[in-house]
């Protein structure tokens, strides 16, 4: 038996799906026609709202004598400012992915004994992960994507658990805090059975240890050594932070509330979201930004010159240069206008990152990229709100220089994201809302019956 997947386009394949794009393309005037509001947005760029939560909130607007207009960005953690926690826990030198972690699962900043014993928790977690689990599971269908390897080993988690259905709230809870401490190690580990399998890397799979962090443990279980300078654990620690949570409506969130309503089990709603994470419009972003980068150090000779920059950044948005799709990758958010404040803290650590790794250069390009695209855009197109860097445009160059494999990239983003899941996935829980079901209006048209004698 042929045991690979049968991938070829055949002639009638072909055939059949130009006319099934044929029987489903809808002229664009008719949404406008009957006011659907495509992507769940206005025309303007504002979400359609869909429900209420408190765990986030993301803020570009404000109101000046009765009109919005845009503003600075910000982000609010359980009504915290994202600026005000990060620089909280960074300047007394603490890690902040657990505390952080608390606070959008329980409400409220943990006190130290509270933090102890969330740590410890997470901690026991990870070493629950069955070894026969990496065995049978990761090591035994090893992939080239670590998203697919992501959502299979989290479905098939499933399996290992005598509660998998029960979506009473402590048994979702420990569900969440399992694959929140877990999920780490998966990553990684599918990394490593990637690399071996595939390119004949050594395999060496490191335990994790309870003493460190979460964002150390990363690091630890990553590389070969085991070793880490404490500004890489303590950037990567940021990274996670600003990752974990933007909002019920962004698209993997929002999966996370529409598949939690059907009253599913978790790790079918987690394994959704990843689906909807692995997308390039949504986790995949930073990808496309370092690729782009690269591709204008290959072209640009002089990455200072602003002249020879901003002539490739239009070629680019002219669609004459990199991927054609004339789009400056990292620039422009769909909520954010005058700035992202996730984008503005990481670039406050990015300059130490960049000299301690010796890449000085590419950071000031990566500055002058920020710089000029926004002008650039403005020239081309009639803007509604500002545009600015977003925290993709960052993400990927600090995980370039944290040595983290492109292969990861996206599943860093999922990792950090699962706290934000669970916290919504037991907010939709605990307010027993209805299934989440929105309309779609029909335009097609009643049709008689044919036989097929007479078609």
């Amino acid at each position: 038996m042929n045991n690979q997947f049968y991938s070829e386009i055949t002639p009638e394949i072909l055939a059949l799906s130009q006319q099934s794009e044929k029987a489903s393309y809808i002229n664009p005037d008719l949404y406008v026609k009957y006011d659907v509001k495509r992507g769940l947005r206005d025309l303007d760029g504002k979400g359609v709202v869909a429900g209420l939560t408190e765990i986030s909130n993301v803020c570009a607007k404000k109101t000046v004598n009765g009109v919005e207009v845009p503003c600075e960005g910000h982000l609010y953690y359980r009504g915290q400012d994202i600026n005000t926690l990060v620089s909280g826990f960074a300047s007394e030198g603490r890690f902040g992915f657990e505390e952080i972690a608390y606070l959008l699962l329980f409400g409220s900043l943990p006190d130290q004994k509270q933090l102890d014993s969330f740590c410890a928790i997470l901690a026991n977690y990870r070493t629950q992960l069955p070894s026969t689990f990496v065995r049978d599971i990761i090591m035994n269908a090893p992939s080239q994507d670590m998203m697919n390897v992501l959502a299979r080993s989290v479905l098939t988690l499933y399996a290992y658990d005598d509660q998998a259905d029960d979506i009473s709230l402590p048994n979702v809870l420990r569900q969440c805090l399992q694959l929140i401490s877990m999920i780490p190690m998966i990553s990684v580990y599918g990394y490593q059975t990637y690399q071996h399998y595939y390119n004949g890397k050594s395999l060496y799979i490191h335990m994790p240890k309870p003493e460190l962090s979460f964002a150390e443990n990363i690091l630890y279980l990553l590389r070969k050594d085991g070793s880490y300078t404490e500004l890489e654990a303590r950037l990567l620690d940021i990274a996670l932070v600003l990752h974990m949570e933007h909002g019920g409506g962004n698209n993997s969130t929002f999966t996370t509330h529409v598949v939690t309503s059907s009253g599913t089990d978790t790790y079918s709603a987690f394994a959704a979201s990843l689906g909807s994470l692995k997308g390039p419009r949504h986790g995949g972003a930073n990808i496309k930004v370092i690729h782009m980068m690269d591709d204008i150090k290959k072209h640009v000779r002089d990455w200072k010159d602003e002249e020879e920059v901003q002539a490739y950044l239009e070629a680019i948005l002219n669609r004459d240069a990199f991927d054609h799709s004339g789009l400056i990758y990292g620039i422009g958010h769909a909520v954010y206008s005058l700035s992202d404040p996730r984008a503005q803290i990481l670039h406050s650590f990015v300059e130490q990152l960049s000299e301690e790794k010796h890449r000085t250069d590419e950071y000031k390009l990566y500055r002058l990229v920020e710089r000029l695209a926004p002008e650039i855009i403005a020239k081309r197109s009639r803007m509604y709100k500002g545009v600015s860097a977003n925290v993709d445009f960052y993400s990927g160059f600090v995980y370039s220089m944290l040595n983290i494999p492109l292969e990861l990239y996206t599943p860093i983003f999922a990792i950090a994201r699962t706290v934000g899941w669970s916290a919504h996935r037991i907010e939709e829980l605990a307010n027993r809302g209805k299934i989440i079901r929105p309309a779609y209006k029909s335009i097609s048209k009643e049709q008689k019956y044919v036989p097929i004698s007479k078609r």
